[in-house]
């Protein structure tokens, strides 16, 4: 695939994010035998890959703003473009040594967003859309939803945080739900995996609430680009803003939305 400007210094501002989280993931595994020291160890470098893409963004398009996880928001001079950067998504599974994590980042263009990047270094995947170019792994496959029909078939994906609050008990009730109706449950920690996953044809639906717009709007594009159908839990049309997601096929996802709308 040819990449636009705009996203080459995206990927480049990934790639060398996902350096950094390689290097510190080596060291993971010599912390786990203090408590503080491991939770600490990852903040620091989910800030540190937060920097570097920061600084890679703000050098090459100065006048953009950004919407960032860690650093909140900046506003630039432009008025029309915006970072959405989630530097390392995935971080509990980071913490364990579990390689399922990812630096993504979304550019915003006005109301839409028009291009995205998902990397995770361990495993070396890049998955990147742009409006209208299509959803592409490590440059050479394009991507394109799995084409099953039935929700009976599926493999379906989750995000859930049981932490005791009323969104976790209603996760829990629609799992109770969609599980009996499915072909398989996974749960990846990531919800930018899970929708590049999706986006890949690795998954079949994806249903995860209470997420925050770096979780969802670069997935949400590669999903889109893809060929794939995103909404919330009452079928509008998808957002990045209300937290709400259920994605899949057309088929599936109508199939998967049915069941979490009749569980309130």
């Amino acid at each position: 695939m040819a990449r636009s400007a705009l996203l080459n210094i995206m990927v480049q501002a990934a790639t060398r994010a996902g350096r950094s989280l390689t290097k510190d993931f080596g060291a993971v595994e010599n912390l786990q035998v203090s408590r503080k020291g491991p939770a600490d160890f990852v903040s620091n470098a989910d800030k540190r890959a937060e920097q570097i893409v920061f600084d890679e963004l703000r050098k090459a398009r100065p006048t953009y703003s950004f919407l960032m996880e860690e650093g909140g928001e900046v506003q630039g001079s432009d008025g029309q473009h915006r970072w959405i950067i989630d530097p390392l998504d995935g971080t509990t599974n980071f913490l364990h040594g579990i390689p399922i994590f990812a630096c993504a980042i979304a550019l915003q263009r006005g109301d839409e967003i028009v291009a995205s990047v998902i990397y995770n270094p361990v495993m070396d995947e890049l998955f990147t859309a742009e409006k209208g170019g299509g959803a592409w792994l490590n440059d050479r496959k394009r991507l394109r939803v799995a084409a099953r029909r039935h929700l009976a078939d599926s493999v379906v994906c989750l995000g859930l945080k049981v932490t005791g609050t009323d969104n976790d008990a209603l996760t829990l009730r629609q799992l109770a739900q969609v599980a009996p109706a499915v072909a398989g449950i996974r749960r990846t920690g990531s919800a930018s995996t899970d929708l590049a996953w999706l986006a890949a044809g690795r998954f079949d639906a994806f249903w995860e609430g209470r997420l925050s717009p770096w979780d969802v709007a670069p997935g949400w594009l590669l999903l889109r680009e893809a060929g794939g159908t995103m909404s919330d839990f009452s079928g509008t049309p998808g957002s990045i803003w209300n937290g709400e997601v259920v994605a899949g096929n057309e088929l599936v996802h109508a199939q998967l939305l049915k069941v979490i709308k009749a569980i309130a």
